[in-house]
């Protein structure tokens, strides 16, 4: 896991347990999809997970990303309706990027994901400054 934080960035009002359960549930969905991808491809893969946070503009981001197993795009748009998983039965809920992003919205900003299959995933979280 690589981590890059910006020293700069000011204080926000924010429920700090709120955003630690949505870092808790991105970052452990992202050490998941890594793992399910070196399962698949250990010759010379290199799991990577990533945090940074950043300023841009008005908000903060806070950005979870991985080389996992990704997202397919015609999940993208379903990927935080409740119930909805992409892992096996068994394996998930498919509640928590859904609890994510009411969270994420009650706190007056907003979830993103990017992903392509078999290339990773990138969370980006945005909080008013």
């Amino acid at each position: 896991m690589e981590t890059r934080f910006d020293e700069g960035l000011p204080k926000i009002n924010i429920i700090p347990q709120d955003i630690g359960r949505v870092l808790l549930n991105l970052i452990g969905n992202a050490f998941y999809s890594v793992s399910a991808k070196n399962k698949i491809s250990p010759n010379g893969y290199e799991p990577q997970v990533n945090l940074i946070t950043r300023r841009n503009g008005q908000t903060m981001e806070i950005i979870v990303s991985d080389n996992g197993v990704g997202i397919p795009s015609k999940n993208l748009d379903k990927i935080f309706q409740p119930f909805f998983t992409t892992r096996p039965t068994g394996q998930g809920t498919g509640l928590g990027l859904s609890i994510s992003y009411d969270i994420i919205k009650a706190q007056g900003g907003e979830i993103r994901v990017d992903g392509r299959e078999g290339e990773g995933a990138e969370f980006i979280v945005s909080l008013p400054v």
